[in-house]
């Protein structure tokens, strides 16, 4: 059986709601199909300890904003979870779940659709899956090899798990710098960077790399000079735990080493350093998988696009994935505007069909 829609949309986290938001303005029928059991995306699968780098005030979607949880300043994950959820019932947006879309096919003037639980047929489709479902390992010479426990920031989720333990951190981003500040009080650290870290300054938070981010795209549109966007201002949001912990001398980053061993890791010169474990906070790639069939990615897995819509399939809009389908679009404050662009894109293709 085949559903028929205007817009499907792939992806039920903080992109796939914010899509939702907008389409249900334009008066547009669609879908939802969300792979998860239960709201909340991405957020319900971190690590006990990560909070937002922003107020609540600041990390809203479109229409309704977040309230603060008491007694932080920084909401944690499980705030944003229970922020998603109301969302989407307030909305009353049209969510499936559970339903893992396998492929998107052209049939046609429409998109087909295609999940483990049925198959819609579509006019437009929205992809919003984002990054979290694919991590990435760098393929270090000897990792196959290491006789401990490897996990990537996917997995990895309390201190206690590895107390009393030898554990490497490797990766100089947020995540690292957090997770190393996590487990640094109960583990003998040892966090590896590609290059010295580069802290933000101490007030600067979420909010102001929005703005940064956008004045760069703006630059950008404009034909102005290219600011270097976020990354020129630093790689690390000193939150409060990541600041406390490097404050108290316990963030020291070692320079990355060259091959993992059986037992632990070796650098360049022959220094070796022995663990229990390996955590990975070496980033995501896009989670396009489904995408496939359609034969548009480009350069680094990328698609091309037009702001969030696919230069080769106008039907297509990604969104969430990062700056190249907007600007800080892969955050719960950016999304927004690139989710109103893409709505109102899809309703101008659907109005001229």
């Amino acid at each position: 059986m085949t559903d028929h829609t205007d817009v499907v949309v792939i992806g039920g986290g903080q992109a796939g709601l914010a899509a939702g938001y907008h389409l249900r303005r334009l008066g547009l029928d669609f879908v939802i199909l969300d792979a998860q059991a239960t709201p909340g995306g991405a957020w319900q699968h971190t690590w006990d300890s990560l909070h937002l780098f922003s107020p609540a005030a600041y990390s809203c979607l479109p229409g309704r904003l977040m309230s603060p949880q008491p007694g932080e300043t920084y909401p944690d994950a499980a705030h944003v979870v229970s922020y998603l959820t109301d969302y989407e019932q307030r909305y009353e947006l049209p969510v499936v779940r559970p339903v893992r879309v396998e492929a998107v096919h052209r049939d046609g003037d429409h998109l087909r659709v295609e999940g483990d639980t049925g198959t819609w047929r579509a006019r437009a489709v929205m992809s919003a899956t984002g990054t979290w479902w694919r991590p990435f390992v760098p393929a270090v010479p000897g990792r196959t090899e290491f006789k401990g426990t490897q996990l990537h920031t996917v997995e990895y989720r309390r201190p206690a798990d590895g107390a009393r333990q030898r554990v490497i951190v490797v990766g100089g981003g947020n995540s690292g710098a957090q997770i190393a500040a996590d487990v640094a009080y109960d583990t003998d650290l040892t966090w590896v960077t590609l290059r010295e870290p580069h802290y933000l300054a101490d007030d600067i938070d979420g909010r102001a790399l929005f703005d940064h981010a956008t004045a760069r795209r703006r630059a950008l549109d404009g034909g102005g000079t290219d600011t270097g966007g976020v990354a020129s201002l630093g790689d690390i949001v000193a939150v409060p735990p990541v600041r406390e912990a490097r404050d108290a001398g316990l963030l020291k980053a070692q320079p990355m080493f060259t091959r993992v061993t059986t037992t632990g890791v070796e650098w360049a010169d022959g220094t070796t350093a022995e663990a229990d474990a390996i955590i990975w906070c070496t980033g995501f790639r896009p989670a396009l998988a489904h995408l496939a069939p359609l034969g548009l990615r480009g350069p680094r897995g990328h698609i091309p696009t037009h702001g969030t819509q696919a230069v080769d399939e106008p039907r297509l809009h990604l969104l969430g994935y990062g700056d190249w389908t907007g600007p800080a679009s892969a955050t719960l404050i950016g999304v927004g505007r690139p989710a109103r662009e893409a709505a109102r894109q899809i309703a101008g293709l659907l109005g001229a069909a």
